[in-house]
């Protein structure tokens, strides 16, 4: 046997014996998985059936108990009972077993009891009984409330279970279907595998179904069975045997040509080899015949022109990219998502380089470097712990260093002498990047990210190169690479952030035009942080109002949008003030416009100071104000209403008049409250309403609040007997009982009787008023004495000004 055919042998036992057994090993696996998931998708059906069926039971005996409860007329217990759909049909019976009265549409017979034997035959209704008593305690007959077991039944647990269902007769003899959900090509055969079955037994069909019975059995009466099909997709062995086919005849291919190949003498073609590895691409090897080895060799030469005309392309199409990159800087510094800009150069920059790993970071307050984007860092950090994020102080390791001298660095290092914090490798390249203009602290420009000026120095490996004097052109550093050529450095003052990236491909070091094009790539972050920025700041000042740094009228009509829609949805109340300065006008007329400024602004900071930090406000518009508070119920708003007045009232304000010294100006405020959805039923409705309101505690005297007087008219329930149940989280539900409250300062709040129901009530104190709130009713009932800080609560700002009615 030649070497070759050797060669070729081996490769072929090495190649696929381990794709034989990776085959049958998938097959096999595949199967045992789709076992797997199908019992348990069956057995999880399983569980919900009998959930579905004991819940539908308890409602039964909640309906049935509801009958026998209604001591005085039964019957019209069972008609309501009927009508409100707790079961379909109630029957009652004397203490003779003969039917006194059955309610219109009845489902038809047998019924099964829930907590009976299994009847033999169809079942047409589940059915609980109760014994009927009457005030005595003398039994007078039962009560048996139904539901009908129908094909709406059946399709209901199917679509609970995510399961086909079949409801059996239960009778002796074959099972015979009831109602079911299969299809009829696969009837017969699941309940051919069905009526080989026990309770809770799975099988398997031919077609790859699994089919599981359960029931008639304790707490689940109906005989049912339960089937899924396989989620192995179809034809899957067929494709295994065509993939071991094909790899068979690549496998083949790949010896030959392997065999082919190293039966060839390699001396010449290992020196040629070599030389091309040290960059010398005119490498040549001598054609001295026309056999297989002048073939290889005419192969080689022409390997090597190639590549050195790729080599020469890819110089050219790098200069290229440069250019491209300054058109991409442009696209991307008109975009705002600042993540998808970080990642967009990150990956063009280790594209462009040949990294396998990198990271930008940007300058944090407090002096911290926080990566935004990393990429291929996974498996880099010391075994002691993995970082959730890169973060580095600044002057810190090899990327602090960079940040705070403004000096790009890159070099070898060995993977166990990394600083601490950052990613191990063995080679490294970092660039930092600030604004475009980059002035720093000298020119009283303030410093990005709040970072203070970082020390001079410090750590770091090897510089790309020493550094001159600072030129004269944005007062940049400049870094002089080998050849002649210059790369201007960043001034650390202005640093925004770091581009690092790690382990070039190949094991080669970064070079200097790896440095020069990070360069670039980092000049276009810079441009899309401060774009950002400059967005960010931008819209911010469009919604806050200038003077009292409040949000203003255009951010009002979002926030009630968007918070009635909140409390709609999760059943929760909100309340809105509207505040005006009583009489501000004659502080402008006595002192000047420039005082009532800073009584507005004062105003602000104590609205401010008396809110929690879930509560908004805003400036409406001149002296008008507005509060909204989540989760808040008109007794709640009252106290906080009554707190305001007090802040405002109590303490008077220093002014500054046109002339003279400083004087102190006492003004008061009137509020209007209305709550949503007591008063209104959309957000414009509760502004109108609490608007109106306002306008009461106006006509009142002002230096006081009124409630609003609006009501919706709502569908009330009727009435059922029971317990009062507070909510778990204890927050106030909108259609609860609460008792009105009247346009009355919060001390003598008073609450109208409401009929009971089953949602949770107000606790009442002596002569109907709301007893004080304790620690976790206040949070409950409105803003309580936690408050943030001066600066907490609520901030918000610009606004079209509203027209005032004469306040």
């Amino acid at each position: 046997m030649t070497l070759r055919g050797r060669l070729t042998a081996a490769f072929l036992a090495v190649v696929l014996g381990p794709v034989l057994l990776g085959a049958l090993f998938v097959a096999s696996t595949l199967h045992t998985v789709d076992r797997s998931r199908s019992i348990e998708r069956l057995a999880v059906a399983a569980a919900a059936v009998r959930t579905s069926v004991d819940a539908l039971c308890q409602q039964l005996r909640a309906a049935a108990d509801a009958v026998a409860l209604g001591r005085g007329d039964p019957a019209g217990a069972a008609a309501q009972v009927v009508g409100r759909g707790l079961a379909a049909g109630v029957v009652l019976s004397d203490v003779a077993g003969r039917i006194t009265y059955t309610t219109p549409g009845a489902p038809a017979t047998p019924w099964q009891e829930c907590a009976g034997a299994a009847t033999s035959g169809p079942v047409r209704a589940l059915t609980v009984r109760v014994d009927l008593h009457d005030r005595a305690g003398t039994t007078l007959g039962t009560v048996a409330a139904a539901q009908p077991v129908d094909p709406a039944f059946v399709a209901r647990l199917a679509a609970v279970t995510g399961v086909a269902v079949t409801l059996l007769d239960n009778g002796a003899g074959p099972a015979r279907v009831t109602h079911t959900t299969e299809t009829s090509e696969v009837r017969d055969t699941v309940l051919a595998a069905a009526g080989a079955l026990d309770d809770e037994q799975i099988t398997e069909t031919a077609d790859g179904r699994y089919v599981r019975r359960i029931g008639p059995s304790s707490g689940q009466p109906l005989p049912l069975v339960l089937s899924v099909p396989s989620e192995q997709p179809p034809g899957l062995n067929t494709a295994l045997v065509g993939a071991v086919v094909l790899a068979a005849l690549l496998a083949v291919l790949a010896a030959w040509r392997l065999a082919r190949v190293t039966t060839r003498p390699l001396v010449e073609l290992a020196a040629a080899v070599d030389r091309v590895a040290d960059g010398d691409l005119t490498a040549r090897v001598p054609v001295r015949t026309r056999d297989e080895l002048g073939r290889l060799a005419g192969a080689f030469n022409r390997m090597t022109r190639e590549t050195g005309s790729y080599v020469a392309a890819l110089t050219s199409s790098r200069d290229q990219l440069r250019g491209h990159l300054a058109v991409l800087g442009d696209t991307l510094a008109s975009t705002h998502d600042l993540q998808r800009i970080l990642r967009v150069i990150l990956n063009s920059a280790i594209a462009a380089t040949g990294a396998r790993a990198g990271a930008v970071l940007l300058v944090e307050p407090g002096g911290m470097l926080v990566a935004q984007c990393t990429d291929g860092l996974d498996g880099r950090w010391p075994e002691e712990g993995t970082p959730t994020t890169l973060r580095v102080p600044v002057g810190s390791g090899m990327v602090g260093a960079v940040a705070a001298t403004g000096v790009p660095q890159r070099g070898r290092m060995d993977p166990v002498d990394a600083p601490a914090g950052e990613p191990r490798c063995r080679t490294y390249i970092a660039v930092p990047f600030a604004t475009p203009a980059g002035p720093g602290p000298a020119t009283g420009a303030a410093v990005p990210f709040g970072v203070p000026t970082p020390p001079g120095g410090g750590a770091g490996s090897a510089v790309a190169g020493p550094t001159d004097a600072r030129s004269g052109a944005g007062d940049f550093p400049t870094v002089e690479l080998p050849g002649g050529r210059t790369t201007g450095g960043t001034d650390p003052a202005a640093a925004l952030g770091v581009l690092a990236l790690y382990d070039r491909l190949g094991a080669d070091e970064f070079d200097d035009d790896d440095l020069v094009t990070l360069r670039t790539f980092a000049s276009h972050a810079a441009v899309a942080v401060e774009n950002v920025r400059g967005h960010e700041e931008a819209q911010r000042l469009s919604l806050t109002d200038p003077l009292t740094g409040l949000w203003n009228y255009r951010y009002l009509r979002e926030s009630i949008r968007r918070e009635v829609e909140r409390a709609s949805r999760f059943g929760r109340m909100l309340s809105v003030l509207a505040l005006d300065l009583d009489r501000f006008k004659d502080v402008n007329d006595t002192y000047g416009h420039a005082a009532g400024d800073t009584v507005l602004a004062e105003f602000a900071r104590r609205l401010r100071g008396e809110i929690r930090e879930v509560d908004l406000a805003f400036r409406q518009g001149g002296e008008e104000f507005v509060l909204l508070l989540p989760e808040t119920d008109a007794r709640g708003a009252a106290i906080v209403a009554e707190r305001l007045g007090a802040a405002i009232r109590d303490t008077s304000m220093p002014v500054e008049p046109h002339t003279g010294a400083p004087v102190p100006v006492r003004v008061t405020v009137s509020i209007g409250i209305a709550v949503y959805p007591d008063h209104a039923s959309t957000g414009q409705q509760v502004l109108e309403a609490a608007d109106d309101a306002l306008y009461a505690a106006k006509a009142a005297g002002r230096d006081t609040y009124r409630v609003s007087t609006r009501r919706e008219t709502a569908a009330r329930e009727l009435p059922v007997p029971a317990a009062a149940v507070t909510p778990p989280d204890g927050l106030p539900r909108a259609g609860r009982a609460t008792a009105p409250v009247r346009a009355e300062p919060a001390a003598s709040i008073r609450a109208e009787p409401a009929a009971p129901t089953c949602t949770d009530e107000v606790p009442m104190g002596d002569g109907g008023a709301p007893e004080p709130a304790t620690a976790p009713d206040a949070a409950r009932a409105g803003p309580g004495p936690t408050r943030s800080a001066a600066g907490g609560g609520a901030s918000s700002g610009p606004h079209p000004p509203r027209q005032s009615r004469g306040r």
